[in-house]
């Protein structure tokens, strides 16, 4: 079994400290060669000085003397956002796991495919902004796309169980005939508020959204949680990663977090994924796979299971899923802009310039003032994402205002 070299691409972040889990967990299957942060210097050297990694790479290249003072030995260090493009495309990588918040990673993501390197994908913007080229890069290139979203990394296993063992490889593209698959069902936990009257959504706050119930995340994909923007831009991300219709991926509220998502085949017969909610499982599997290894995660105990619960979303009291289904049906540089444009949202929520439900308002008033670019080029969808970035700040100062 082969030992995989893998650069991580956000490690200080929360999927980046559970990739670091998974590494010291399996060290016969997993070497970290490469980490890389935006602009912790900090908790990057801890990363590095732990595993050793030959390529570091810190994208603020203010903070690298502070990186170097930190450090228990000399790797290389790549620095700037040229510098994530160069550590995941060396020669000694043999798959990048992408888990930088936003948009950062999506140039570097892009520059892997084209150097041969195995993708596993973390973060959802690279799919959801150019899902289309990035699926097409791969495809040309013959490398896998592999998913680490706990649900479609569920929707992975799922298909591959479905299929026969002869069944052809991942490779930029669905392993199975698409006419197989009746639905793709993505579960959701519901976030913080999914018993919250609708009439008590102008008085949440920063720390309340934050506090989400299953999951320990990030700021920012906690507050997508708590909107279901999250759950939204999952939907766009299947539809490229699997080549489904938007139409036949559907989004099912299951609290206890337990089946990661299912998927209904064309006989009737449904297969889902279950594990307890620890990001380790789909990384491991994203960097294992076809293979599975022992670990020592805590297997799923059904006699404490009390119960499985699945009920429909609040479609008209959590707007975004249907904007994200609405961005996605239409394509083009739409979902560029929804992402941009949520960002901004989410960040001026948390700076406390605007209400939680301001936050779906302004990604579609910033939507409807866009005119998609059927098929964009990279250059075009980049265009369109700092053009929403601009129409978003204009809509929070004029509701600040």
């Amino acid at each position: 079994m082969k030992r995989k070299r893998v650069v991580i691409l956000g490690a200080t972040g929360s999927i980046g400290e559970s990739a670091l889990k998974v590494a010291r967990d399996i060290p016969e299957r997993m070497e970290i060669v490469g980490v890389a942060a935006n602009s912790n210097a900090e908790k990057l050297a801890a990363a590095a000085n732990e595993t050793r990694a030959p390529f570091l790479c810190l994208v603020d290249e203010t903070k690298i003397e502070i990186l170097r003072r930190a450090l228990a030995y000399k790797p290389r260090i790549f620095s700037g956002e040229a510098g994530l493009r160069e550590i995941a495309c060396l020669a000694d990588v043999d798959m990048v796991l992408v888990a930088i918040v936003g948009t950062g990673g999506l140039r570097p993501a892009l520059a892997a495919i084209k150097a041969g390197k195995d993708l596993a994908v973390a973060s959802k913007e690279i799919l959801v902004m150019a899902g289309e080229i990035v699926m097409r890069e791969a495809g040309d290139k013959n490398v896998n796309v592999l998913p680490v979203d706990s649900e479609h990394n569920a929707i992975f296993q799922c298909l591959e169980s479905g299929r026969s063992l002869g069944a052809p490889k991942h490779r930029g593209a669905p392993t199975f005939q698409s006419s197989e698959v009746r639905r793709i069902i993505l579960t959701a936990s519901g976030g913080p508020f999914r018993e919250k009257p609708r009439k008590d959504f102008d008085s949440i706050t920063p720390e309340q959204a934050l506090k989400h119930p299953t999951w320990n995340m990030g700021p920012k994909i906690t507050i997508d949680s708590a909107t279901l923007f999250n759950k939204g831009l999952e939907t766009i991300e299947a539809h490229w990663l699997f080549g489904v219709e938007m139409d036949r991926v559907e989004v099912v509220i299951h609290p206890q977090s337990i089946v990661h998502s299912m998927v209904e085949f064309a006989d009737g017969s449904t297969l889902a994924q279950l594990s307890y909610s620890n990001m380790c499982f789909p990384i491991q599997y994203a960097v294992t796979w076809p293979d599975r290894v022992p670990n020592t995660l805590p297997p799923l105990d059904f006699s404490k299971l009390s119960k499985l619960e699945f009920f429909p979303p609040r479609y008209s009291d959590f707007p975004a899923l249907n904007i994200a289904r609405r961005a996605g049906a239409i394509g083009g540089t739409l979902p560029a802009v929804m992402n941009a444009a949520n960002e901004i949202a989410v960040a001026a929520f948390l700076d406390r310039r605007v209400r939680f439900p301001d936050i779906w308002q302004i990604v579609e008033e910033v939507m409807n003032r866009h005119t998609p670019v059927a098929h964009p080029d990279l250059d075009a969808i980049l265009e369109a994402d700092q053009w929403a970035r601009a129409e978003a700040r204009k809509c929070v100062k004029a509701l600040k205002g």
